[in-house]
């Protein structure tokens, strides 16, 4: 039997979760993959879970260490730093974006070693520039530059390797 189109158009209604399902199904993503907060109350928001029920439920998996707040971000800063080569400034971003608090994420940024931020953007860099299109050399600073401020690295730091690269390839 087909399917008329009508049909494919409307979106499948879900039957909300209760409490007790949303606990259940986000103890088993929590022990696939970290969570954050954030993570679970938008997971929850979406399954159609009352506010006061996710709170709840928040609350139980944080007191059943389900779900870690600092121990997230230091995984997800760790990730990011070394196999992504984001800057700080990214991870801070998208740590905010994922519910995490301001004072876990400044411990959290305070342990990353500036000297392994420092070859990472000039890996990155160098890495970038034989694939950049520039007819001067003050196009190509500025396209990578724009590239080094778009991983979240600071500007000083960036600037600084951007002059060390092209002076490098000058040579």
């Amino acid at each position: 039997m087909r399917k008329s189109v009508e049909q494919f158009d409307k979106p499948k209604e879900r039957k909300p979760k209760s409490a007790d399902e949303a606990l259940q199904s986000l103890m088993r993503l929590c022990s696939r993959a970290e969570k954050s907060s954030g993570d679970a109350l938008r997971l929850m928001r979406t399954w159609g879970v009352s506010e006061t029920e996710r709170m709840g439920v928040l609350r139980k998996l944080m007191e059943m260490r389900f779900i870690d707040d600092e121990r997230y971000a230091e995984a997800y800063c760790r990730e990011k730093v070394s196999v992504s080569g984001w800057g700080v400034r990214k991870i801070v971003q998208q740590l905010r974006l994922k519910g995490v608090s301001n004072d876990i994420i400044a411990r959290v940024t305070a342990t990353i070693d500036s000297e392994s931020v420092s070859q990472n953007i000039e890996s990155k860099l160098r890495r970038k520039l034989p694939s950049v299109k520039a007819k001067s050399e003050y196009e190509l600073r500025g396209k990578l530059l724009r590239y080094g401020l778009g991983l979240g690295y600071d500007y000083d730091v960036v600037t600084q390797t951007v002059e060390k690269v092209c002076a490098d390839t000058e040579e």
